[in-house]
């Protein structure tokens, strides 16, 4: 088997670098002593931002690219067929794909915090890597977004502890070695991979049977796909949520005027400290109780955690303040299907804003398909729809599936939709209908977020 640790200041070629774990590894990599260089199909932020690191990053794929490499790492997006893979094999370089090696990184830390789920998963290992910081464990950690505490989304820390994000895409997860592990929702997404919820099910029962005896599963005490797992466990089990049935519950909880939760943590009956959040909505009590959890379960004192939440500003890409333009706040969530996209619309409700847009970018033709229902009812909460075309990422138009068929099927449940295929489309189709007091919110995981960025670069901002 490959092993990262054979390959400790050689060269390692990662394809699909830009990737919001990808370019989190490469400066871990970097950081460890390996040369680094990768290539991306875009530029884009992360790009900058590792090429001023000092990693060359190739636009474009090409055979070239890995000719003087020691070791390619690629994510699952990337297919076999890929150019550089393709001449990796042929010179008979080996690869490794990403989650495997943030599996082989995390070896040998005394605690390893594997946060999964189907949504929730950026903010909170943020909100626990954050306070393990403050709270002085040095904690190493591999996360899908930009904290502004570690000044990106990974960090090389000592062996006590690493916190990681433990994606389900592909059984991505199943390459970890966790010894506690945090299950925020077991839900319906990625089904070009899973055949059903049960499959997806299956899947996170295999992920939690790989916690030792002395480990910790951490789960949300209202899904009953994870108390049913749970069950099956015989390593410690604690459940979260706003229940008092669950270990980890909040009382007195109520919400300031922008949505921003304030609540007495308890632990099985026991009061733990006062936590008033920055980040607004209910799922985010939810994502805070089951941080909170993760660093007790790893020795943090509760009221450095309570504090340190109480300080927790959120990721980027997480319902992020972009800017004002005409009078008009201007947000955007990195929420890529239907139940996202609802939760995202729900903080922005507490906004009060005069009327609210919600601008959708559907990522990907096999989601939009195995998730059409839901996507036709996601912005109810919205006065105005926008739907641009579907973003492909890793995937071919199959030409059965189009946006125009999601604003149908809108309009159809009520909701006002439109059809703006393009940036361009959206940005003149806002300036001639919004108003002064409006806000609008951008919402996916593709490139939508360029959409704010021109905007802001359009002027008339404040």
């Amino acid at each position: 088997m490959t092993d990262i640790l054979d390959y400790q200041g050689k060269h390692v070629h990662m394809i699909g670098i830009g990737g919001s774990s990808m370019s989190g590894l490469a400066e871990m990599l970097l950081r460890e002593g390996y040369r680094v260089t990768g290539s991306d199909n875009a530029n884009s932020h992360a790009v900058e931002r590792l090429r001023q690191a000092g990693i060359t990053v190739h636009v474009g794929h090409a055979a070239e690219n890995v000719r003087d490499a020691d070791l390619v790492v690629f994510s699952a997006a990337i297919p076999p067929d890929n150019a550089e893979r393709q001449e990796a094999r042929r010179l008979g370089i080996p690869e490794m794909e990403r989650s495997t090696l943030l599996g082989q990184l995390m070896r040998g830390h005394k605690n390893a915090v594997c946060v999964c789920g189907t949504h929730g998963k950026t903010t909170t290992s943020s909100m626990i890597a954050e306070t393990l910081l403050e709270c002085g464990m040095d904690p190493a950690v591999s996360i899908g977004g930009r904290l502004d505490a570690l000044g990106g989304g990974s960090r090389v820390g000592g062996k006590e502890v690493f916190v990681a994000e433990a994606c389900e895409f592909h059984g991505s997860f199943l390459e970890m070695h966790p010894t506690v592990a945090v299950v925020l929702n077991i839900e319906e997404d990625h089904l070009d991979w899973y055949r059903d919820i049960d499959h997806i099910e299956a899947a996170f029962g295999r992920f939690l049977s790989l916690l030792p005896a002395n480990g910790m599963a951490l789960g949300w005490g209202r899904d009953e796909r994870i108390l049913r797992l749970f069950r099956a466990l015989k390593c410690e089990c604690r459940t979260f949520g706003l229940e008092k049935t669950n270990d980890y519950y909040p009382e007195n909880l109520t919400y300031n005027d922008t949505g921003c939760p304030r609540y007495d943590v308890m632990f099985r009956g026991k009061e733990m400290g006062r936590v008033e959040l920055k980040v607004a909505g209910e799922f985010n009590v939810i994502n805070s109780l089951a941080a909170f959890a993760a660093a007790h379960a790893v020795g943090a004192a509760p009221e450095s955690i309570t504090a340190s939440l109480s300080r927790f500003a959120g990721v980027h890409r997480r319902f992020e303040l972009t800017g004002i333009i005409d009078g008009v706040k201007m947000y955007h969530d990195y929420g890529h299907n239907p139940a996202e996209m609802r939760a995202a619309l729900s903080v922005a409700v507490m906004q009060h804003p005069k009327r609210l847009w919600a601008v959708m970018q559907p990522h990907t033709y096999s989601r939009v398909k195995s998730l059409f229902q839901d996507y036709l009812t996601c912005t109810q909460a919205a006065d105005f729809t926008l739907v641009t075309d579907i973003y492909a990422a890793r995937e071919k138009d199959p030409g059965d599936i189009k946006a125009e068929m999601v604003v149908e099927g809108m309009r159809a449940h009520g909701v006002n939709a439109v059809h703006t295929p393009t940036f361009d489309d959206t940005e003149r189709y806002l300036r001639a209908h919004w108003q002064p007091g409006d806000l609008v919110l951008t919402m996916g995981c593709g490139n939508i977020n360029l959409l704010n960025e021109q905007m802001q670069l359009h002027g008339d901002t404040e």
